[in-house]
């Protein structure tokens, strides 16, 4: 079962555990992370659950797809770590992920 550590802006940290398979982002909402909106439930639509990955996971996920990219342009505070959660699926190599997320979506 993959865990992943949330870092909200003010510090606090929630530890998690989701299964293969399940995006980061129903770990966030299931976890109660009240800063990731997930508005669009999951589609790539709206950008309300980015997150910006800890420096020492970047390189262990894959790139985000070209739908993700733009959607990401659009989030407050792009970063080169910007990811959105929803199009994180985790696996078995993602144990322990670190995830900043950002004071407000908007």
């Amino acid at each position: 079962m993959p865990r992943i550590t949330f870092v909200e802006a003010d510090g606090r940290t929630t530890e998690a555990d989701g299964v293969v398979g399940q995006s980061v982002m129903a770990v966030a909402v299931a976890a109660g992370i009240e800063a990731i909106l997930a508005e669009c439930g999951g589609a790539c639509a709206c950008g309300t659950c980015h997150c910006h990955v800890d420096a020492t996971w970047i390189d262990r996920l894959p790139p985000p797809t070209e739908t993700e990219a733009a959607m990401i342009e659009c989030v407050v505070d792009p970063r080169q770590e910007s990811r959105l959660t929803c199009q994180i699926r985790l696996t078995d190599a993602l144990d322990g992920l670190v995830l900043h997320v950002p004071a407000t979506q908007y």
